[in-house]
């Protein structure tokens, strides 16, 4: 079972790239998960470009998710929303319907209390409008500057939440997609 998972802060010690490279490792076979991390590379969202035949790194990143039979992503919170980054990536899969029906777990990591809520919220609903089946596992990480150390979620009650997450995503992914 091949899971795809991204984070949506571009930081060289990003709080959600700890998140993502922590469920990574905790992925047990027959699960196996790849990290994307090419979202900085790809270009601005232009229909005209995207009409006239997307650039190679889209094309890469829509192969990836296409082929990918669970998504993670795993996102900062900036006014309310998400990252500019993050919103500029699946401005790019939009029409592909790379997400259409596929299971889709989202996990905010935030230094506040609220773990990033709003950005969940937003990120939640524009999955939805794409056809993305989001998973209600989906994990809000409160404090994360605290249960995060080294790159790696240190604290286990979330290393535990974390690993359900993927449990739900195997069985979503296991049921096709239905996120039921």
């Amino acid at each position: 079972m091949k899971f795809v998972a991204f984070s949506g802060s571009l930081r060289t010690k990003s709080l959600n790239t700890a998140v993502v490279r922590t469920a990574a490792e905790l992925c047990l076979p027959p699960v196996s998960m790849t990290i994307y991390e090419g979202l900085g590379q790809l270009p601005f969202f232009n229909q005209e470009v995207e009409s006239a035949g997307p650039p190679p790194e889209v094309m890469e990143f829509r192969a990836l998710l296409e082929s990918a039979d669970a998504v993670l992503i795993s996102s900062p919170e900036y006014a309310h929303g998400t990252s500019g980054v993050l919103k500029n990536g699946l401005e790019w899969v939009v029409g592909g319907g790379e997400l259409t029906d596929k299971p889709v777990a989202v996990v905010t990591a935030s230094p506040s209390m609220t773990g990033g809520d709003r950005a969940q919220a937003w990120l939640k609903e524009t999955l939805l409008i794409m056809g993305g089946k989001v998973l209600p596992e989906s994990l809000p990480i409160p404090l994360a500057s605290i249960k995060i150390t080294n790159g790696r979620v240190s604290d286990e009650e979330t290393r535990a939440a974390l690993q359900e997450v993927l449990a739900a995503m195997a069985r979503a992914a296991k049921e096709g997609g239905t996120g039921d």
